[in-house]
């Protein structure tokens, strides 16, 4: 425990927030690993301030496991804390700090296993997967997958370590963000009718959104896994106009599609691009033949739903103690490792109740039980 309690000490302290880089925390993870001769590749970003990291422990040529973990976290600015963010803070049993329970707690955790993997005679390997930009679209792992391709053997499973209170959970929605531009024509408000009006429209777009949205809502349409139990659709963001005196010429929204795993997000948008272009577009094209409406993808990963009879699940049943299998509602890595042809699964310490707010934490007791799940992992793959 006290060697999990250092590490996330250490590795709150660096400041990875997407906007950030991570490389001072993978230079310190690579350096750790490093004192056990434990050699890790780094695949950088394109800008070279960022990167993932992969490294194996044990026999390389067979099907192993893959503990995986994102480094970023998400801003703390105009949040409200208690303590100092980038500093552990230790009371009642709770360690405060952001990235605690998403997910620096599990990451910590992991490298605190690093000595007793080196010592142990494994059957099959470990593997530490770090990643850069999960909590801005997954973006990171994607290179680090693609470089993973390129091994002759795949791994049996990956754990996510996302913050479930230790609970084994086998499924995720999908995620689909999306921009959508609106072009009309200005005018002065007081001729009105002789403009087109982007922000009006624009607003007949999110209103056709909120209608595909109630028609997900429909009882045939519900997976009770889930909560909630249907897929969503929700506008996030709205700009557009320059005052109020002039009819506005250009609006932009974006939105996102959270869709069960049977489901695919991008009819949503299709079923609302048909919509414009047949009931919109015209109109405004008969003041103006100037107007547009474009979209675009601002980020996507695909769902997570593993077999309840797979070995991915059965293996992750004997390391967490529990077969009561469940879902979550936020989205993760694991739907892209899945894709990968890496089945996985996403279990790890904390709460996402606590992730992403003001004083972070995650208790003692969870930290605890992971470092056991974790020994029961090593226990299971041992010789």
């Amino acid at each position: 425990m006290s060697n999990s309690l250092n590490l996330l000490k250490t590795l709150v302290a660096f400041d990875t927030t997407s906007r950030e880089s991570n490389l001072h925390l993978i230079e310190f993870v690579r350096d750790y690993l490093a004192r056990f001769d434990v050699p890790c590749e780094l695949v950088y970003n394109d800008a070279r301030n960022k990167a993932n990291l992969f490294a194996t422990i044990g026999p390389a040529d067979r099907p192993g496991i893959v503990l995986s973990g994102h480094t970023d976290v998400v801003p703390v600015d105009g949040q409200p804390w208690t303590f100092e963010p980038f500093q552990l803070t230790e009371l009642d049993g709770k360690l405060y700090g952001r990235g605690t329970a998403d997910m620096k707690g599990y990451i910590a955790c992991v490298l605190a296993l690093v000595p007793a993997l080196v010592k142990a005679p494994l059957r099959l390997p470990v593997h530490i997967a770090l990643s850069y930009d999960e909590e801005v679209g997954c973006l990171g792992v994607r290179s680090l997958l693609k470089a993973l391709e390129q091994r002759p053997v795949k791994p049996m499973l990956c754990i996510i370590g996302e913050p479930t209170e230790l609970k084994p959970v086998l499924g995720h929605k999908s995620k689909l963000a999306m921009r959508c531009e609106v072009h009309g024509e200005a005018c002065h408000s007081a001729y009105a009718p002789s403009g087109v009006n982007a922000i009006e429209y624009a607003a007949e777009l999110i209103g056709e959104l909120g209608q595909i949205g109630n028609r997900l809502k429909a009882p045939e349409q519900h997976d009770a896994r889930f909560d909630p139990p249907f897929s969503t659709v929700q506008t996030g963001v709205i700009s557009g106009g320059k005052a109020l005196n002039i009819v506005p010429a250009d609006c932009r929204f974006d939105f996102e599609i959270r869709a069960l795993p049977s489901q695919d997000p991008s009819a949503v948008v299709q079923e609302l691009k048909i919509y414009a272009e047949q009931r919109v577009l015209p109109r405004m094209r008969a003041a103006s033949d100037q107007s547009a409406i474009h979209f675009s993808e601002l980020s996507a990963y695909p769902g997570l739903a593993t077999d309840a009879h797979s070995e991915a699940a059965e293996l992750i049943a004997i390391f967490s103690g529990s077969r009561a299998f469940g879902t979550v509602a936020f989205g993760t890595e694991g739907g892209l490792f899945n894709a990968a042809g890496i089945p996985t699964v996403v279990c790890g310490p904390g709460s996402m109740d606590q992730g992403h707010k003001p004083d972070e934490f995650v208790s003692l007791e969870q930290l605890t039980g992971c470092d056991e799940m974790l020994q029961r992992m090593l226990l299971s793959i041992s010789s």
